[in-house]
Parts: C-alpha cells; structure tokens; sequence
C-alpha cells in the first residue's frame, strides 16, 4: 500500500489581509501524479510553494514524510528538501551557465559526488531529455521548448524523490506541449517520482495527471481522475474545465484580472 510522502492538515495562508487559502488538507501518496489547476490568482503556485516547504503556511501543518515540517531544526528540513525537485514557472536558469553548466550547479552545491561522477550525471540527464547536443550552448542560444527540458533536467538532476512543476508547458505551443508531458511522464515513471504539477492547459492535465485538485475562492477541490473530473458536480469546475464564459466563475476571473492590475495578485 502506497504511503503518504506529503501531507497538509487544515493549512491557511495568507500575505497581510489578503487570504490565499482556508482551511487546506491534502494526502499524496508515494507515486502519486497530482494535477494542480484553476482560475488564474488564486493560489495555485502559493499551494504548491506550500508542498515544497517554500512558503510557511499561516496556520495548519505540512507533513513530509511524516515529520511536521516547520517543527523541524533548518538541517533537518534541507535534508528532507534535498529530496525534492522542482521546476519553477520561468524554469529559472543561469543566462551565464551552458546547459551543462546549468544542470552541474546543484550538483557541485548540495553534493559530495567526484567531478567524474558529475560530470556522468550531467550527460545522463542531456540525454534524457535530447540535449545531449546542446550541452556547451547557454540559454539564449537555445529554444523555448529546450530551455524548459533543460529545466527539467536540472530540476531531476539530484533524482529527488517528490518532483513539483509550476505550468510546465506555459508558453509552449501544443506539439512542444505534448512532448513535454510525455517527457515528465517517462521520467516519472523510470524515476518512481511522485509529482505535483501546476496547469491550466486541460488536455495537459488530463495527459498528465492520475488525479486532479481546482484551487479556487481559497478552496482545494479534489476532483479526481480525468474522467472523474469531467464529470464532477461542482459548477465551477463544470465552468473551468470547458471553459464556459457563463457560470460562477466569471465574477472570480474578473476580480481577479483586477487585482493583477494593482499588482496584487499570488498565484
């Protein structure tokens, strides 16, 4: 039976009076391929920030491994956060770093590994993700889709255990898209991860996901399978995934395109 590797119980967050999220709780279990979605500003990538230890929730409790995170010493937490990966929105790579650069960094930083076994792992990772070619090229020098397998590799480079990424395939046209998905697929499964990974993009998620969460008004709904959500009752989600102008969602997307505005928006 798979066990839980992250847990958050009655989690809320918020930044000053603007409340994020009320009242969260979430079980993912080890090999879980979890599907964050849901309108724009409110609170998807804050949610996964939450799962990755990175923002310390305002009341309730995360869970890694069965340790109250935040109750733990700093050393104890980077021991638990060397098992994690992530990929973040922007793919955050050094513009002066090549691609094997790039990847080498966390290696030469967080690792006692031989530069032989570095460098093994560097190509291992350019490999998997068909930039073998591109090693000695900088960011710049390559190409949107390549930039974000480039990310990928980096985010694996350590072979974390729980893998999160935020909007993998955000503005990636649907050819590139696609293979994106079915790269993270492959290694997730070659790698047994467990992953949590933030979309908007529907047919992504349902390629992606083996189960699928709306982060929506500060609520978390577990909506299920891909099937599971399509057929799911609550008229928001009914609205979002077919993505309907009409229904009660439409106020929310407004709001919030207002608050983007004034630069007050956390997603």
């Amino acid at each position: 039976m798979a066990s839980p590797v992250l847990e958050l119980k009655s989690v809320s967050l918020s930044f000053g009076e603007n409340k994020i999220l009320s009242d969260v709780s979430l079980v993912i279990n080890q090999g879980d391929v979890l599907v964050l979605m849901g309108p724009s500003g409110h609170g998807k990538s804050c949610l996964l920030k939450l799962l990755a230890g990175l923002l310390a929730p305002t009341r309730g409790e995360l869970i890694v491994e069965g340790h109250n995170f935040f109750s733990l010493t700093e050393i104890e937490r980077d021991v638990l956060r060397r098992k994690m990966g992530m990929l973040f929105q922007k793919n955050a790579l050094f513009d002066s770093l090549t691609s094997a650069e790039n990847i080498g960094f966390p290696l030469n930083e967080t690792t006692t590994l031989s530069n032989i076994e570095i460098e093994k792992r560097i190509s291992r990772f350019l490999t998997a993700v068909g930039l073998a070619e591109a090693r000695d090229r900088y960011p710049d020098e390559i190409s949107g889709g390549m930039q974000k397998r480039l990310g990928i590799a980096r985010a694996l480079a350590l072979d974390p255990q729980i893998i999160f990424y935020d909007d993998p395939t955000a503005g990636l046209d649907p050819i590139t898209s696609r293979k994106i998905m079915e790269l993270i697929i492959s290694l997730a499964r070659e790698q047994g991860t467990t992953v949590v990974a933030v979309t908007n993009d529907m047919n992504r998620a349902y390629q992606l996901g083996h189960k699928l969460a709306m982060v929506v008004d500060g609520e978390l709904i577990v909506t299920g399978t891909p099937e599971e959500t399509k057929q799911h009752k609550d008229p928001r989600v009914h609205q979002f995934i077919r993505g309907d102008l009409k229904g009660p969602l439409t106020a929310m997307l407004e709001s919030a395109d207002q608050n983007h505005d004034s630069g007050a928006r956390h997603d």
